[in-house]
């Protein structure tokens, strides 16, 4: 057996957790070991009982790893350990780190310098305005959007990065064959197809619960460079993933709210606990000025298909090579009045130059 499907099987065992696996790591030297040990070996680990032994001893009937890895390789879902190159390096250094993450999309070098968006689930039209617009700015200065996937703010905070033409991860509280909530099956499918990722760290069909979300919380926290919540009231889970960013040293930042509502109480109270009051992304982009990938997106190609193309369908033509692009981002790349671009883009579809995708979104013809 390997060590990466060693991990998986560990992984997939009831009632074991990283932090146990990690004891038993430290004391029997490979996850190959750990389940090849006897059940007497087992239990002299600290925190090892009887019940935990018999599961480890006995795993071949709690998991199939090899059916556990066909599903992953039939929906295009790759399982990473803490060996892998990708496996992010923020996730290395906390107290309980996943034995391993379940990728379905593609994590990259440049999400180190990601933000997490955070919020209640019950938003209101304050709390997405808010998330959509700090979102599409921090995306458009090279950050990448980390956060839930669940409805309201979370939601808002991916949609409005995939629109800003950048790229966002979401970490799902169950396995990537049990997408939660199920509306979003969609716009998870969206990110991991070219803009992003979808992380789990559960097996594959693993259904959501009251324990996963707070496991999940920590994922986001670890991997962001500051946690940004929106909108939540005094009792929302965006709390512990604050807390959880600043125990582990991470910049938080709240957008304030009316005193008088609900949905803001939580926001405010970090505010006055210390954390960043926020009224724009420049309020977080300054405290990461020196990344070097502000102002990446912008960049455009110098380079046009064809010399006789107007100068404005070049400019679209330049943002649409950057990403595929939907026609809100497009006033925001080229700053052309969107009637403008309409008529320009009917321009270039009929040079065969680019094509148009649901949503709408265009991208370049292959």
């Amino acid at each position: 057996m390997s060590p990466r499907d060693a991990y998986i099987a560990l992984n997939m065992l009831p009632k074991i957790g990283p932090i146990r696996v990690r004891r038993l790591l430290n004391e029997l030297g490979s996850p190959e070991r750990v389940l090849a040990a006897p059940i007497h070996r087992l239990e002299q680990v600290a925190g090892v009982g009887t019940e935990s032994a018999q599961i480890i001893h006995h795993w071949e009937n709690h998991c199939d790893i090899q059916k556990e890895i066909s599903e992953c390789e039939t929906r295009g879902i790759r399982i990473i350990t803490a060996a892998s190159d990708e496996y992010p390096e923020s996730l290395r250094h906390i107290y309980d780190p996943p034995l391993l993450l379940y990728v379905w999309g593609k994590l990259i070098p440049a999400d180190q310098h990601a933000i997490a968006i955070v919020g209640s689930r019950r938003s209101t039209h304050y709390g997405q305005q808010a998330t959509r617009d700090i979102a599409s700015h921090l995306t458009r200065t090279g950050h990448t959007i980390i956060s839930g996937l669940a409805r309201g703010i979370d939601t808002h905070a991916h949609r409005a990065a995939i629109d800003a033409g950048g790229r966002t991860i979401a970490v799902i509280g169950s396995g990537l064959g049990q997408i939660y909530p199920p509306e979003n099956m969609n716009l998870a499918h969206e990110i991991a197809s070219g803009h992003g990722a979808v992380i789990s760290e559960f097996p594959v069909h693993k259904r959501p619960n009251k324990m996963t979300f707070p496991r999940r919380n920590r994922i986001v926290a670890a991997c962001s460079k500051g946690i940004l919540v929106t909108e939540c009231p005094s009792w929302s889970g965006s709390l512990i993933t604050a807390q959880l960013g600043l125990e582990m040293g991470k910049n938080i930042y709240a957008v304030p709210g009316p005193i008088d509502r609900p949905h803001s109480s939580g926001c405010n109270q970090l505010i006055r606990d210390g954390a960043t009051l926020v009224r724009s992304a420049d309020d977080i982009i300054e405290d990461f000025e020196a990344l070097p990938l502000i102002g990446k997106l912008h960049a455009q190609p110098q380079a046009t298909p064809d010399p006789s193309l107007s100068e404005e369908e070049s400019s679209i033509y330049a943002a649409i090579q950057l990403q595929d692009q939907s026609i809100d981002s497009l006033v925001d790349r080229t700053r052309l009045p969107i009637a403008t671009i309409i008529s320009q883009l009917l321009q270039l579809e009929m040079k065969r130059l680019v094509t148009q995708l649901p949503g709408p979104r265009y991208t370049l013809r292959k």
